[in-house]
C-alpha cells in the first residue's frame, strides 16, 4: 500500500545509462543520447493521451529541441496493448515508446516490452517508477468526488467516506461501473487504504446507499452533474471539475481523503526501431521542461517539483492524502475489485 500525504516524499534514485552501461552524471548520458538518437532520426510514440491537447506540444517541443520526427498514434490503452502484442507477435514492431494508464501486466507477461533508467526519473518519488525498470509516469490522476454547487452547498457537501454513508445521499451518488475511475477505483481504494476486513464492511454499509452506475465516461458522467441530473459522482477526475469551473460551470470537487492517485505510464518496447531516440523522448517528457507543457495542458505532472496549474490538484499541493494504485497493485486486486462490485452493487 502506497500514501501520499501531508509529508510527501520525493523519491532518491539511481543515476544510469540505457541499457547496460552507466555513467556518474546525466549531462553525460544526454550527450551520448542526443548523438544515438539524431543518427536514429524519429520515434514512434503510441499513447492514450489527447494529442490536441498534450501529445502535439510535446512532440513539437521535442522535434523543436533535438530534430528527431515524432510519429504518433493514438488509442485507447486495451488497443494500444493489443496492436503492440500483434506487431510483436508478426515480428514487426513499428513503435518505439508506449503510453498508457492501465493493462502493464499484460506487456511484462508478454515479453514485449525492455527495462531502462532514465536519468531524469532520479527525482521521480519512488511510487511513481518501477524498480525493476519497466516504467515511469509521465502523469498522475487523482480522482475524487465532484458536485454540482448549485444542488450541494459546499457547506453540505460530503467531506469524508463516512460522510457518503448518510441517509441524504442515498440514491444520488452516481459512479461508472469500471476501471479505476468508476467503482472498481473507489472499492480498489477503499480496500487498500482500510485494508480487506475494515474494507469490506465499510463497503457493504456503502451498498446501501444505492449509488447509481452510469455506463459513460468520467468526464461523462462529470457533464452530466454539471447539468443538474445528479448532484455528485464518485471518482471523477479532478482537474476535469476546476478546467469546467474555469469555464463558469456549478462544479467542484471535493478532497476526500484518501484520494485515488493512478499514472500514466511510459515505456520502451522490447524491439523498438529507435531505441535511442524512444529513450531521449522519455527523458523529455520526464524533464522539467517536459513536464511544464503537461502543467501548461492541464494535466498533472508525475515531476514532484513541477506543481499542477492549480497546485491544490496534487495531493502535495493540496495537502490531502491519498492511496497510489501502482500497475502493481491493480494488477494484483483488480479482479477481486470487480468481483465485489459485482456482489455488492449489481
Amino acid at each position: 500500500m502506497v500514501h501520499l500525504g501531508r509529508s510527501y516524499l520525493c523519491a532518491v534514485g539511481l543515476i544510469a545509462a540505457f541499457a547496460a552501461s552507466s555513467v556518474s552524471r546525466a549531462a553525460d548520458i544526454e550527450s551520448a543520447l542526443i548523438e544515438r538518437a539524431k543518427k536514429e532520426g524519429q520515434v514512434t510514440f503510441y499513447t492514450n493521451l489527447i494529442v490536441n491537447q498534450v501529445v502535439r506540444p510535446v512532440a513539437s517541443a521535442f522535434e523543436k529541441k533535438y530534430a528527431i520526427k515524432v510519429n504518433v498514434s493514438r488509442a485507447d490503452s486495451q488497443t494500444t496493448i493489443l496492436k503492440l502484442v500483434n506487431e510483436s507477435r508478426a515480428g514487426r514492431t513499428e513503435v518505439d515508446v508506449w503510453n498508457l494508464s492501465s493493462g502493464l501486466k499484460s506487456f511484462v507477461e508478454a515479453g514485449i516490452i525492455r527495462k531502462f533508467t532514465a536519468a531524469n526519473a532520479a527525482e521521480y518519488p519512488g511510487a511513481y517508477k518501477d524498480s525493476n525498470g519497466f516504467w515511469v509516469a509521465t502523469n498522475v490522476y487523482v480522482n475524487t468526488p465532484g458536485f454540482n454547487t448549485q444542488l450541494v452547498p459546499a457547506s453540505e457537501a460530503p467531506k469524508t467516506l463516512n460522510d457518503l454513508l448518510d441517509p441524504k445521499w442515498k440514491g444520488k451518488l452516481a459512479w461508472k461501473p469500471n476501471d479505476v475511475s468508476g467503482a472498481v477505483g473507489f472499492i480498489g481504494n477503499v480496500l487498500t487504504s482500510m485494508g480487506e476486513d475494515r474494507g469490506m464492511t465499510y463497503l457493504r454499509q456503502f451498498a446501501r446507499q444505492d449509488p447509481i452506475t452510469v455506463e459513460a465516461s468520467a468526464r461523462a458522467i462529470l457533464d452530466r452533474v454539471i447539468a443538474g441530473e445528479y448532484p455528485i459522482a464518485l471518482q471523477i477526475f479532478n482537474h476535469h471539475a476546476v478546467i469546467s469551473a474555469n469555464k463558469g460551470a456549478p462544479v467542484s470537487w471535493i478532497p476526500m481523503e484518501p484520494a485515488t492517485v493512478s499514472l500514466q505510464l511510459a515505456g520502451i518496447t522490447r524491439d523498438a526501431p529507435h531505441p535511442n531516440a524512444a529513450l531521449l523522448f522519455i527523458e523529455f517528457m520526464l524533464s522539467e521542461e517536459g513536464q511544464k507543457i503537461f502543467q501548461e495542458a492541464e494535466y498533472l505532472p508525475a515531476h514532484p517539483k513541477v506543481p499542477a496549474r492549480t497546485p491544490s490538484l496534487k495531493p502535495e499541493g493540496g495537502g490531502f492524502k491519498a492511496t497510489v494504485l501502482s500497475p502493481e497493485i491493480m494488477d494484483q486486486g483488480i479482479d477481486h475489485w470487480a468481483d465485489v462490485y459485482k456482489r455488492l452493487f449489481r
